[in-house]
């Protein structure tokens, strides 16, 4: 399976290790953690909006030898939780033609104050709202990755289990060819030897280039499934491995792989339906959706901004003198409010189509667990009848064995028994192979974190 696998003790490839290395090395997996790194990147982009800012401004102009004017003006403003800003600023202007507004102190003007919202933006505001939808976005993050994860871990599984079949079938034709061969040379033996008819020999050739064929056939799918089951396989570097011919796969795994799975905790017999990421998701989304449409409701209400500045020359405030200010008064209102009600039942409209995904998607997970848990159940039954009525085919097929070597039965009859027996064999191994697919589909559904 590639150099780094030249120092392997066993040639088989057993299927913990195999998702091993699909967890921690498949394209998939690391494009799914990407999901969570987008969401947390957005997340930082929204508490952005909340980190203080420097601001200077610094205007001069000079012509002929003589200095127009000379404006600095420093501050710092620090956005708050709710809508409220903190702001402190220093002014210090100079020049013969300034403007009398920007007329400070020598020694320039400090200011320290605040803008308060009263009506809209008081309770919500947009970079409230921003923020906590990103953090609602970052729970839908981790519940996409996961979902992408244990969707990975389903496909390579499923290929997994196909190799499995194709190498069973392949080997079980293998085995009945030869059975068929050797039956063909003594047949052969007897028929030279007149204890047998020649048509003994032909059906007995017939046998051995059917089972040939079905062999062959075999081998395609099972050169097939292998390169299927490559495609899962990476390094570190991603960089893809391809199975070599002489790597096979666990033996006996259809009988453990319910305990394996549960111990590896990627399926829980005491499963909480509220922790599943898929609904987590819709919860998620919801949760945001209701953040949207209350700050929309928010927009409904007048703007109405006040601000209150104190002003002060560069020194400590003394005696509580607060004669010395600055207050602004802002308000706006729409008079018909379209845009802003539009904007709002829109908003409504996408929670409760939000919330109708939910609650569908809760019902039908709730039936597909319990589909799925019936199914193993049934399944598992099925295979101990199958596995018992193969045991029955091949008490036959010896019983006709024996009386053909006592010449009371024929080479038609051993051949029907034996056809008989590689169909049953046949359809165990289909019926294993569907238990492993159940298994992991239980797996897919409970999704939990692999």
């Amino acid at each position: 399976m590639g150099q780094s696998d030249s120092l392997r003790v066993s040639n088989v490839l057993t299927y913990n290790e195999f998702l091993g290395m699909v967890k921690k090395y498949h394209p998939r997996v690391k494009q799914a953690n990407l999901k969570l790194s987008l969401a947390q990147a957005k997340l930082l982009k929204a508490r952005g909006a909340f980190d203080p800012k420097i601001e200077i401004d610094f205007d001069n102009k000079e012509y002929k030898g003589k200095e127009y004017y000379n404006l600095l003006n420093g501050g710092l403003k620090i956005p708050t939780w709710f809508g409220v800003e903190l702001k402190a600023a220093f002014d210090r202007n100079e020049g013969i033609y300034l403007n009398p507004e920007h007329n400070v102190p020598v020694d320039g003007l400090t200011t320290l104050g605040l803008t308060l919202p009263i009506g809209r933006d008081l309770w919500i505001n947009q970079r409230m709202a921003e923020l906590k939808m990103a953090k609602y976005n970052v729970q839908m993050g981790l519940a996409e990755r996961n979902l992408a994860a244990v969707e990975v871990v389903y496909d390579a599984s499923l290929a997994y289990f196909d190799w499995v079949q194709s190498f069973q079938k392949f080997q079980l034709y293998n085995e009945y060819w030869n059975n068929a061969y050797e039956r063909l040379q003594g047949v052969k033996k007897l028929v030279e030897s007149g204890d047998k008819p020649a048509i003994d020999s032909i059906e007995s050739g017939m046998v051995v280039k059917t089972r040939a064929f079905e062999r062959e056939k075999m081998r395609l799918k099972l050169v097939k499934s292998r390169l299927q089951l490559s495609n899962f396989l990476w390094t570190n570097n991603t960089i893809p491995l391809e199975i070599d011919e002489s790597l096979i796969p666990e033996d006996g795994l259809f009988q453990n792989l319910n305990a394996l799975l549960i111990e590896e905790g990627m399926i829980n017999e005491d499963y909480n339906l509220s922790t599943n990421p898929k609904l987590k998701f819709y919860e998620n989304k919801v949760s945001m959706l209701e953040v949207d449409k209350r700050w929309k409701s928010n927009q409904l209400l007048p703007k109405l901004n006040l601000g209150y500045y104190y002003l002060s020359e560069p020194k400590l405030i003394e005696n509580g003198d607060f004669d010395n200010y600055k207050i602004g008064l802002n308000f706006s209102y729409s008079l018909f409010l379209r845009k802003e009600r539009a904007e709002y039942k829109l908003a409504k409209y996408k929670v409760q189509d939000a919330s109708y995904e939910l609650s569908l998607a809760q019902l039908e997970l709730k039936n597909k667990l319990d589909y799925q848990r019936n199914e193993i159940t049934t399944l598992y039954d099925q295979m101990d009848n199958l596995s018992n009525l193969v045991d029955d085919f091949d008490y036959m097929l010896k019983a006709e064995e024996k009386l053909f070597e006592i010449g009371e039965s024929s080479i038609f009859y051993i051949n029907t028994r034996e056809q008989k027996l590689v169909k049953a064999k046949i359809d165990l191994i289909d019926l294993q192979n569907e238990y492993c697919n159940s298994n992991v589909g239980l797996v897919k559904l409970q999704a939990q974190t692999p």
